[in-house]
């Protein structure tokens, strides 16, 4: 159900593109705009795992620093038979953890020093197997898409926006009505891209919660984390950039936080666990 929905806020954005490209008049400049999001969200697909680790201050971790969490990752890539991920540190004190990487075979898992020092085994492995599950689930391509089509319809609002600014409506009632249509169009447009993105971002959790659970074949230990998670984010605040954020498994605490709940990459965290506790009790 979850793949179903991420599939239509898919078919949703695409729909909106068109929309956007027929209220301006013509196709071209639909198609270079989408050729330039393209473009523009292809360097992010191949560069996303170096931006998001260099701009955390991620540092690769070896098994000697870790073997903890060395056994943890190798037995549950080896459970989901995939390849080993590089492994990175992040020196934060908020506990958090986020995946990157394109594909299965260059993936990386970042976790802070706070999520290393508060978690016990279980849920150090329930927090893994979600990380895992992103990676599994091929989650970035999907965001990239998603970054892709929502990259384009903002661009081309803010291009018809200037467009029918300087241009003027025309002449008679029907092209002023026209005009007026099409300048909410490319008001509108770009703000429920966004909240389509943010949907698709917020149904990946949900698959890779569900998915992790599936992994190891409990919930117990994922429910117990993302609660930790949950208290110890709300306290302690973390040195990340946006776009790295939503990488997260819970959404961390940064600097000026408006309308968290409206435009957070994240579901609330009591929806997830309600989420996971409906799983436990109907197994």
């Amino acid at each position: 159900m979850k793949t179903l929905k991420t599939a239509f806020l898919l078919t949703a954005l695409t729909l909106l593109l068109l929309l956007i490209g027929e209220a301006l008049g013509g196709s071209n400049g639909m198609a270079i705009a989408l050729v330039f999001a393209v473009l523009m969200n292809g360097g992010a697909y191949f560069f996303s795992d170096k931006i998001a680790l260099k701009s955390s201050g991620a540092v690769p971790i070896g098994r000697e620093e870790s073997p903890r969490l060395y056994a943890v990752m190798e037995r549950l890539a080896a459970k989901a038979n995939l390849p080993m991920p590089k492994l990175y540190l992040i020196p934060q004190a908020a506990p958090n953890a986020f995946a990157t990487g394109r594909n299965p075979s260059h993936a990386s898992v970042a976790v802070t020093q706070g999520l290393m020092e508060i978690m016990n085994d279980d849920e150090l492995e329930g927090v893994i197997a979600h990380e895992l599950s992103h990676v599994r689930n091929y989650d970035i391509l999907t965001s990239s898409i998603a970054a892709t089509l929502a990259g384009a319809i903002t661009f081309i609002g803010h291009v018809g926006r200037w467009g029918l600014m300087f241009g003027g409506y025309g002449g008679g009632g029907r092209n002023r009505s026209g005009g007026i249509g099409a300048l909410l169009m490319v008001i509108l447009a770009p703000f429920a891209a966004l909240l389509l993105q943010l949907g698709i971002s917020r149904q990946r959790e949900y698959q890779a919660d569900a998915s992790g659970v599936q992994m190891i074949g409990h919930a117990n230990g994922l429910i117990s984390a993302l609660e930790k998670l949950g208290a110890y984010n709300k306290k302690i605040p973390m040195d990340i950039p946006q776009s790295t954020s939503a990488l997260c498994i819970v959404q961390p605490l940064t600097a000026g936080q408006l309308f968290a709940g409206l435009f957070s990459t994240h579901p609330p965290l009591s929806d997830r666990i309600a989420e996971l506790r409906n799983m436990t009790i109907t197994r």
